[in-house]
């Protein structure tokens, strides 16, 4: 006997195609949402709809307005700049702290999320890359040992990444990978300060990628 999958996991089903797709750039900002389209699609009732854009909605990619319904949430060159900086802020202080509270087990993470990273093709399997590239990032802050910080600069690391797939980037440029590699070696060598310098330089630098694209003018 086959057992219908719950609300539940269609809302999560729906929820996870929907965000990749806005992450992605395949739904573009102040792109309206249609509920009957979905329902449709997903041949399911209102209710897991609601749900999963409910949940992207306090993610932060979905806003919701009376008489307007749900739709793609908007981006701006300003909002931008606004949350790389507190992304670069928060992600930099979290590293110090990992630096200074990580263990042996953080280190590994930390060298085989690296290695992960060098293995992936950001040409051959764009999706694998950028799983593989936020893994490393999040690997090297994982030993600060401070949720709400990581679960912070983990909501802003997301939403920055649609402004990359609106900017049209792909990879981290020519000099990402040599820079991931110092990062690590800093990291764990415990050189904080190093560690630092160089992440918050690597972080401008897609900053200054993204503000530089055409393409994020058109959907401001």
């Amino acid at each position: 006997m086959t057992i219908a999958p719950r609300k539940e996991t269609i809302s999560s089903r729906i929820w996870a195609e929907l965000r990749g797709a806005i992450l992605r750039a395949q739904l573009l900002p102040e792109e309206k949402i249609n509920l009957d389209a979905l329902r449709l699609r997903y041949q399911t009732s209102i209710s897991p709809l609601r749900e999963a854009l409910a949940r992207l909605t306090a993610d932060g990619l979905v806003l919701f307005e009376d008489q307007r319904g749900f739709r793609v949430a908007p981006v701006s060159r300003e909002d931008y700049v606004a949350l790389a900086a507190l992304r670069a802020d928060l992600e930099c202080m979290a590293l110090r702290d990992a630096v200074a509270r990580g263990d042996m087990a953080w280190e590994s993470g930390v060298v085989r999320a690296l290695h992960r990273l060098n293995r992936t093709s950001h040409v051959a399997d764009p999706d694998a890359w950028q799983s593989a590239h936020d893994a490393f990032h999040f690997a090297l802050v994982s030993g600060a040992g401070r949720p709400v910080l990581l679960q912070t600069r983990t909501r802003l690391a997301v939403l920055g990444r649609r402004y990359r797939a609106l900017a049209g980037l792909s990879g981290d440029g020519e000099t990402g990978p040599a820079s991931h590699e110092v990062i690590s070696a800093a990291a764990t060598g415990r050189d904080a300060s190093a560690a630092v310098a160089v992440l918050r330089a690597h972080l401008e630098d897609e900053t200054q990628a993204v503000l530089l694209s055409t393409s994020l003018t058109k959907h401001h």
